[in-house]
């Protein structure tokens, strides 16, 4: 019976004033897909502080920060208990936020944070359920840069407004963007510039809606894990999706496994190469502070983050298949075009791909980013040799 209570007060934005965001994505935010780190992938929920601390100085030492990774944010079990007044506080193992923040910041990066719309995170810590304004306040005082707004107990109230309205199909669809309108809306009353990227896990085609309730970035699947057949789905699954991304607004396949020891280089280049061309956040997961050269290597290649950074904003999408061989391409500034040729097969395999159908009619430059040698084009059709789930990322310019 409570949750029905809850769930009437959550959906009160259906019918209290609460639209859709106006003006979608806060201007000049997320101009290209946002670059950072994220502590959930490897740490989880034994995240602390100084593990955040060590990240930031990892960020810096290793280049990655001069290479466009700016954003240090802290997934989940960062928080502790509200206060007779409310207000959220912090665990013991972040004692002082607002100094982490200034840590973070000190090093010329962005802090990022997360929370949820439901009463508790997904892993049943505080959410910021009826404390909307309150928290995003908060967020602003401690110099918070991002917000990662990840839906977890708020289905429970979704699922009990729809049962109390059953004439009405979408009503719980119509909670899930009050709820993120409301925030997005609490953000932008703090006066301060701050990311907001949507978790909800793709649920009724978020990328349709996501920039009208505020969202830069949203997930349009549910989580990965640091396996080729969990990436390979995610990251080809975002086939048709290319229209609804662009500067301040993007299609968010997850963060990054690079780096975390379960995929083979050819598939962590596989990896970082669709991403790129799906102009996808670039949202590295691993444990930065032991990083060995072959992963440096891979997140910090210059020619594949300007394929996810490049000013066009263009999110790439397949061009064609052929059984377990596939090739994308992604337009770029200046008329150049990247391609990917991807090998999902288990046996190596010599793939072509003919200029014209990546809309070139011809080739002035064509380079293959990861061995950084010059490709040549014969009567208008590039070949490679690609390995078992690898990639040839070329660059084509006219």
């Amino acid at each position: 019976m409570r949750m029905r209570w809850i769930a009437a007060l959550a959906v009160c934005a259906l019918g209290c004033g609460v639209g859709l965001a106006q003006g979608a994505a806060s201007t000049g935010l997320a101009m290209t897909p946002p670059m950072g780190w994220n502590s959930w992938n490897h740490f989880a929920g034994k995240v602390t502080e100084q593990d955040v601390k060590n990240a930031a100085d990892a960020l810096v030492s290793s280049g990655m920060r001069d290479a466009g990774y700016v954003y240090v944010n802290v997934d989940d079990t960062w928080q502790g208990t509200r206060d007779a007044q409310g207000v959220l506080h912090a665990n013991d193992k972040f004692p002082d936020m607002k100094a982490l923040g200034d840590y973070i910041h000190s090093k010329g990066l962005k802090f990022g944070i997360y929370s949820s719309p439901g009463p508790h995170t997904c892993a049943r810590y505080e959410g910021s359920y009826g404390h909307e304004q309150q928290d995003a306040d908060l967020y602003a005082s401690w110099g918070v840069d991002y917000l990662k707004y990840d839906l977890c107990s708020y289905r429970e109230l979704m699922s009990a407004g729809a049962a109390d309205h059953p004439n009405d199909p979408d009503y719980a669809n119509k909670m899930m963007k009050a709820a993120y309108v409301k925030m997005h809306e609490a953000l932008e009353k703090t006066g301060r510039p701050i990311v907001f990227s949507l978790c909800q896990y793709g649920w009724d085609d978020v990328w349709t809606w996501g920039a009208s309730v505020g969202g830069n970035l949203w997930r349009t699947t549910g989580d990965i894990k640091d396996n080729y057949d969990s990436m390979s789905k995610i990251g080809f699954g975002q086939a048709g999706l290319a229209k609804y991304a662009g500067p301040g607004h993007w299609n968010d396949p997850d963060m990054l496994e690079v780096g975390n020891g379960h995929m083979s280089a050819d598939e962590y280049r596989t990896h970082m190469s669709l991403w790129a061309l799906l102009a996808a956040p670039l949202l590295a997961g691993n444990d930065l502070s032991k990083m060995p050269d072959e992963t440096k290597s891979i997140l910090m290649n210059k020619g594949v983050i300007a394929v996810d950074q490049d000013r066009l904003g263009r999110q790439g999408d397949r061009v064609s298949q052929n059984g377990l061989l596939e090739v994308w391409s992604k337009p770029l500034s200046g008329g150049a075009v990247a391609v990917g040729l991807f090998n999902r097969g288990t046996s190596p395999a010599e793939m072509s791909v003919k200029l014209s159908d990546v809309g070139m009619s011809s080739a002035g430059k064509i380079t293959d980013l990861w061995s950084g040698k010059m490709v040549k084009a014969k009567d208008g059709e590039v070949k490679a040799s690609v390995p078992v789930h690898g990639v040839v990322l070329l660059r084509v310019e006219p």
